[in-house]
């Protein structure tokens, strides 16, 4: 049921009220990005042991429980801009690794590709150090990631009062996904 109510406004208009509006609300919003890497899982059994690459699809979401100034969550060209230029500077045209992964060694030094280690040491990079409790590059691993990069990223921009990365949904093929963020309050 939908309840009209008029507002002391100067363009006196009609707002509407609806059902639902009592109950807690926040604004999102969410940006896209693709790039291609590969990876390789040799924990696992079956064919993802073997290097194989994937069009990877992020979607990042940042929410707030109410506008800022400018009335926005985040600007969107500068969200966009920075987490792409992250994904592409370290993944995009790479391939996710272990840290203990004999391929290494081989794809950084004899053959000087990017690799993004996931699990490493004290020789991580910094970007690396976001992915030191993951140790392999599996879907969900790669959503911790590009959550806590997200994260990082609106930290470092004007934005809503208390605005925070909500999920983070990652799509490695048409059929497998992942998705990392705050769970479900219903």
């Amino acid at each position: 049921m939908l309840v009209a109510t008029t507002h002391s406004h100067p363009a006196n208009t009609l707002a509407v009220r609806l059902p639902d509006d009592d109950l807690p609300t926040v604004h999102r919003v969410a940006i896209e990005h693709t790039f291609e890497t590969a990876h390789r899982l040799p924990h696992l059994d079956g064919k993802c042991t073997s290097l194989h690459g994937h069009s990877w699809r992020v979607t990042v979401s940042v929410t707030a429980p109410h506008l800022s100034s400018d009335v926005t969550v985040v600007e969107f060209g500068a969200l966009k801009a920075a987490v792409r230029h992250w994904i592409d500077t370290h993944l995009d045209h790479g391939t996710m690794l272990g840290f203990d992964d004999p391929f290494v060694e081989t794809l950084t030094t004899t053959l000087g590709c990017k690799v993004f280690r996931f699990g490493a040491d004290h020789t991580a990079s910094e970007p690396e150090t976001l992915a030191t409790d993951l140790a392999w590059p599996t879907v969900e691993a790669v959503a911790v990631l590009l959550r806590r990069m997200s994260q990082h990223v609106l930290a470092g921009l004007p934005c809503a009062d208390n605005a925070r990365v909500g999920r983070v949904f990652v799509r490695e093929t048409q059929l497998n996904t992942a998705d990392y963020g705050p769970g479900d309050t219903a």
